[in-house]
């Protein structure tokens, strides 16, 4: 069914969604029946007259809704019913308290991990990827990471990059290998509760450096330098977790003349910074001379792929870490770091994480239509949101009530650096993960009724 045109032409609104319509009204009409084969993309946008994005756009929207299936180099198939997408999810949907990108609504990281793993997975490709590898990561992932990392301006080669089984893996290599007991590591007033947990491990101490809406201050940086000695800071500088906060380019700027004023240890954990159309210059380019930098594809892609990139400053670092690494993890899993290394090489790992940026937009216009104006700060990107919410109610049992309407949302107490730290409450509410779009609308509906004036100071969980 190659000859298949969608009839768009009196349709208003987005392309994209006018062709995934058409598309579900000859399925129903018996235009189109199971197992039919659609055009190609690129064929399609030519017929029509349209970018080759809106085509890639609408079929995913059709995996979505359940319409079609694809089938890698076989291209895209009508989906049979018994096999059609439920919104009814398998009972371990996975630790829902957890900030993940949204799940793969459109079908195309399954169907791009399939497809990879079968091409990796022929006699043509020789050793199979299941052998343990060498430490700090095979040289091809190294070396497809080291690519991308100079492609954003850090110098790095494939001899000072490692391949990590996380993010956290990265900042447990670093922490041991380049901190000691009493060290003190300035990050901002909320950070993750990973970072925190590593600093007790290995007790470090953390100062907490006054931060607006531009993120860390760097008079306050430097202030804290000058009070007491300092080893290094850690910064999320893109869509900061839990804050959303993202460092325009001046403000990086800035941070990084403090960071080689006061030759400062930089660990700069870049989960999220891939996820902008234009991604900011990373501050580990600004000051590369002793920073380490982590780009991670649980945040950008999904958790499941359990690898990250880390720069270091110089070879003898990488393979310090590189020993460390082994010791806690044995390496990032072989298949999982291939597949990631083959989608670079293609270009599929940008356009999947193109995907993720547009479901989060989607999430975020819906949390702009249900929550109070100005109530939060997200980037149009992210997947989760900063919710400061009116001193006199218990961010907890919002959480909890929201928990209980499959919406995550952890209280930002538990993401203080000083517990007793004064000002107004404040949520962090994720929007990604596995929860549907109308589920997330209804969560977004409660939790607008919860945080709103006429909202009962107490909350009865149901």
């Amino acid at each position: 069914m190659q000859s298949w045109i969608p009839d768009i032409a009196t349709v208003s609104g987005p392309k994209y969604l006018a062709i995934a319509e058409a598309l579900a009204r000859d399925i129903d009409t018996g235009k189109l029946r199971e197992g039919d084969r659609l055009p190609p993309q690129r064929m399609l946008a030519e017929t029509l007259g349209l970018d080759l994005t809106t085509i890639t756009r609408a079929y995913g929207e059709a995996q979505r809704l359940g319409l079609l299936e694809g089938s890698g180099r076989r291209g895209s198939f009508v989906r049979s019913k018994a096999s059609a997408v439920s919104d009814i999810r398998v009972p371990d949907a996975g630790d829902t308290g957890m900030n993940a990108p949204p799940e793969d609504f459109g079908g195309s990281l399954a169907s791009a991990f399939r497809d990879c793993a079968s091409d990796l997975l022929t006699p043509e490709h020789g050793v199979l990827p299941f052998q343990y590898q060498r430490s700090g990561g095979a040289a091809s992932a190294r070396k497809a990471g080291a690519d991308m990392l100079a492609g954003r301006g850090i110098p790095c080669s494939e001899d000072s990059v490692l391949v990590a089984a996380g993010g956290q893996n990265a900042l447990h290599a670093i922490f041991s290998a380049e901190l000691r007991a009493g060290d003190r590591l300035a990050v901002a007033p909320y950070v993750y509760p990973g970072l925190l947990a590593l600093s007790r491990r290995y007790g470090i101490e953390l100062v907490a450096v006054a931060s607006d809406e531009n993120g860390l201050l760097p008079e306050a940086l430097d202030s804290a330098c000058s009070a007491a000695a300092v080893r290094g800071v850690y910064l999320v500088p893109t869509n900061d977790n839990p804050t959303a906060v993202s460092m325009p380019a001046d403000r990086r700027a800035a941070i990084a003349q403090v960071i080689t004023q006061h030759q400062l240890l930089l660990i700069e954990d870049d989960a999220y910074g891939l996820l902008p159309a234009q991604p900011l210059v990373p501050i580990a380019a600004l000051a590369p001379t002793n920073a380490w930098y982590i780009a991670s594809v649980s945040k950008v892609l999904t958790p499941g792929l359990r690898v990250a990139w880390l720069r270091a400053p110089d070879v003898a670092g990488a393979w310090r870490l590189a020993a460390d690494m082994h010791e806690t993890a044995i390496m990032a899993p072989p298949l999982n770091a291939a597949i990631v290394t083959q989608w670079l090489h293609s270009g599929a790992f940008h356009r999947l994480i193109e995907e993720v940026r547009t479901e989060a937009s989607i999430r975020q216009a819906l949390a702009r239509e249900y929550l109070p104006a100005g109530s939060f700060r997200a980037p149009e990107y992210g997947y989760h949101l900063w919710l400061e919410v009116p001193a006199d109610l218990d961010t907890r049992h919002i959480a909890d009530a929201l928990r209980q309407h499959g919406l995550s949302a952890i209280a930002g107490e538990a993401f203080a650096v000083d517990p007793a730290m004064p000002g107004a409450t404040a949520l962090r509410v994720s929007i990604g993960g596995s929860i549907s779009r109308e589920r997330l609308q209804r969560g977004l509906q409660l939790l607008s009724a919860l945080i709103s004036p006429q909202a009962p100071r107490k909350i009865s969980l149901i």
